[in-house]
């Protein structure tokens, strides 16, 4: 019988000192690598989108009688939103109409009493020379004793009411022309007349208001709002538009993470919505206060009772690439800022 020859054991022995070799230069390459590469980079998942927001109010209040758009509607800068009955400031138009008219009416008829009043001046300087020269001759009969105390009194009452009646004349066209007179903030107009004009052109501007229009390109939110029927109030929120010019993202980094943080310094971004859309942007701006500065309730730390907090400070990350699918406001992010690569 033949003996069975022995297993080779050379290879297992090299594969057995390969591994163990192997496993720590290993480790050791990626500790070096760790050690090559940290403090490079800063990184935060407390990061939203952010994206200019507008709401839109009615200037006046007043039923809604159209509505012309939906919720998550696009629109452009421009478009009809909603419209608020008309009836009510036609007739205010109107009304402001038939005020400019009797305005007009009113100094054209001070303009022709005012004409007249030197007609009636004129008249009464006439009458009151005739008086004062009937007064004269009466006089002089009186002297010469062909007069009587009854006639020469007779003729200085007419001269004394003659005397009046020119006072009048000429008070009368002081006021006339005082009605008439114009101030210096609009000259050469009426102030009854300039009233009128301003409450046409007032009535004539809510017109004009009762169809709200978007201010910018967006998307409508927050339009369940508006109803065919219901009665806006001036001044109260009808609907939203999220703008469509992008987006940023705010990144609230931790105090400490911002000693080497620069203006302008490379970041990268991820959508917790879109894992496989990488963004790349840069440090836009750094805040100039930490979130709880602006708080409705700021901290107070003046008993000495307190826990040091680390404290978060907004940065906004700027998006240099064109995202391939929508942002939506306030979706998360992660966010990565290099702090030795500025943006390309």
């Amino acid at each position: 019988m033949s003996e069975t020859p022995a297993p080779d054991r050379a290879p297992r022995h090299w594969a057995r000192l390969a591994l163990m070799f192997s496993v720590p230069l290993l480790l050791a390459g990626v500790g070096i690598w760790l050690w090559l590469t940290s403090g490079q980079s800063v990184s935060t998942d407390n990061a939203y989108v952010k994206q200019d927001m507008v709401s839109i109010s009615p200037e006046i209040g007043g039923r809604i009688t159209f509505v012309g758009v939906a919720e998550n509607q696009r629109v452009e800068a421009g478009a009809l939103l909603f419209r608020i009955d008309e009836e009510p400031f036609r007739i205010a138009l109107a009304e402001a109409d038939a005020e400019i008219a009797g305005a007009e009416a009113r100094v054209s008829t001070l303009e022709t009493t005012a004409d007249s009043m030197a007609a009636d001046i004129a008249t009464a300087e006439r009458a009151l020379a005739f008086a004062r020269a009937n007064l004269e001759r009466e006089q002089a009969l009186m002297d010469r004793g062909f007069n009587t105390r009854a006639r020469l009194d007779v003729a200085e009452n007419a001269v004394s009411e003659a005397e009046g009646r020119l006072a009048e004349a000429r008070a009368a066209a002081l006021r006339a022309r005082a009605q008439l007179a114009t101030g210096r903030t609009a000259p050469g107009i009426n102030p009854g007349l300039l009233s009128a004009r301003t409450l046409r052109e007032q009535a004539l501007y809510n017109l004009s208001r009762t169809e709200v229009r978007a201010p910018i390109g967006g998307i409508v939110t927050q339009a369940e709002r508006l109803q065919r029927g219901q009665t806006m109030v001036s001044g109260i929120p009808a609907l939203t538009i999220v703008a469509a010019n992008g987006g940023w993202i705010e990144a609230n980094f931790k105090e400490t993470d911002l000693d080497r943080m620069r203006v302008g310094q490379r970041a990268t971004i991820r959508l917790d919505a879109y894992p496989g859309m990488d963004l790349t942007g840069h440090v836009a701006s750094i805040g100039a206060g930490t979130g709880s500065e602006f708080s409705v309730l700021p901290a107070q730390n003046a008993t000495g009772n307190w826990v040091k907090v680390t404290q978060r400070v907004p940065v906004r990350i700027a998006i240099d690439t064109r995202p391939t699918r929508p942002l939506i406001a306030g979706l998360s992010a992660e966010v990565t800022v290099h702090f030795d690569q500025q943006r390309r």
